[in-house]
């Protein structure tokens, strides 16, 4: 009896910044690649991976909350004062 989804090979393709992994996963996938090593597995395109992520980078953007808060309350409106 198997308890867990079997693990195989797969490519994780980060579309921002055009880098490939290749690793192991539960995740399938129609679409395949050619690997560097001549073999042929299942491909997953990702929008965001460890190659383009802020974090990961070093090339965290400086957010502007009190902008944040003004559009916030511009598109839903100042919330009144709970009264007591």
């Amino acid at each position: 009896m198997h308890l867990h989804p079997e693990s195989r090979p797969v490519v994780f393709r980060d579309r921002a910044a055009d880098v490939a992994f290749l690793t192991r996963s539960t995740a399938g996938s129609s679409r395949t690649i050619e690997w560097e090593d001549g073999n042929t597995y299942p491909l997953i395109d990702v929008e965001i991976s460890s190659a383009s992520h802020p974090f990961h980078t070093g090339k965290a953007r400086v957010v502007d909350s009190a902008g944040r808060v003004e559009r916030f309350e511009r598109r839903y409106g100042r919330a009144a004062a709970p009264r007591h």
